[in-house]
């Protein structure tokens, strides 16, 4: 009787904070080795409940909608910085216009779970990096590819095919759906962490779930997204999200359904 007392008065102490919102700070300090070096029971801090989408794939609660199908208001050029996002949207879709170049987010991010469609025409044309060529640019730094490659019939170097994180790491499988037919990443991304020096600390990660399979596991990026020369780092802080209007002569693809979780 004694006990139960004496536990129950402990969490009703600790109410206030076990039923207050927690932030992913909190959660990761707590979940270090270091935070419960004997594995006890612990009983904060508590996660926030998070109402899950009807259906599948839509936003759950607590996400920021980037685009619902109406407008890119949470959109700008990436070329300024400030000026319009110039891409088309209609049908609830958004279709790339290469003329207006990449688009980002006016909102910046660290590290977060993001949802988005994509899909390459169904008339594609063109072979290798020129056949429905875009890309989902995480902090506006490290690129996702977005390509056609349903059933490897598109020939191209695997770690510039879809899924990779380009030029690094080749995906784990090919689960793309051919051109016509949505495909979905579900990503999760750990942003990078540097030391007071600007040197790296933490590299960045991320785990790419392709059309439900899982594609990258944890992978370490190696730094900024370039072509022809070895990916580095330069410190930064919160960036953009920003998607890209590849160069290529092919048909511009299109994106829907896209929120993101930080």
């Amino acid at each position: 009787m004694k006990y139960n007392f004496v536990l129950t008065a402990t969490l009703l102490c600790l109410s206030p904070v076990a039923f207050g919102q927690t932030t992913a700070a909190t959660i990761k300090q707590a979940n270090l080795s270091s935070s419960n070096p004997t594995n006890a029971e612990v009983f904060t801090p508590v996660p926030n409940v998070v109402t899950p989408a009807k259906i599948t794939g839509a936003a759950p609660s607590d996400a920021i909608v980037l685009f619902d199908g109406k407008n890119l208001d949470e959109w700008q050029s990436a070329k300024d910085h400030q000026s319009a996002a110039g891409w088309k949207v209609a049908n609830d879709i958004i279709t790339v216009d290469k003329t207006k170049g990449d688009i980002e987010t006016k909102r910046k991010f660290t590290s977060f779970q993001l949802h988005i469609e994509w899909k390459v025409p169904a008339d594609i044309t063109g072979q290798g990096q020129s056949r429905g060529n875009s890309g989902v640019f995480l902090q506006g730094k490290y690129e996702i590819q977005v390509l056609d490659n349903y059933n490897n019939d598109n020939k191209t170097y695997t770690n510039g095919m879809a899924g990779s994180v380009y030029r690094e790491s080749i995906p784990l499988a090919n689960p793309a759906k051919k051109p016509g037919e949505w495909n979905v990443y579900d990503i999760a991304y750990s942003a990078p962490e540097f030391n007071d020096d600007s040197t790296v600390k933490t590299p960045a990660r991320v785990t790419i779930f392709f059309n439900g399979v899982m594609v990258q596991n944890n992978q370490a990026i190696q730094g900024f997204t370039s072509t022809g020369e070895k990916h580095f780092y330069v410190a930064h802080g919160p960036a953009p999200l920003r998607l890209q209007a590849h160069g290529d002569a092919s048909a511009p693809i299109s994106y829907r359904n896209i929120w993101i979780r930080e």
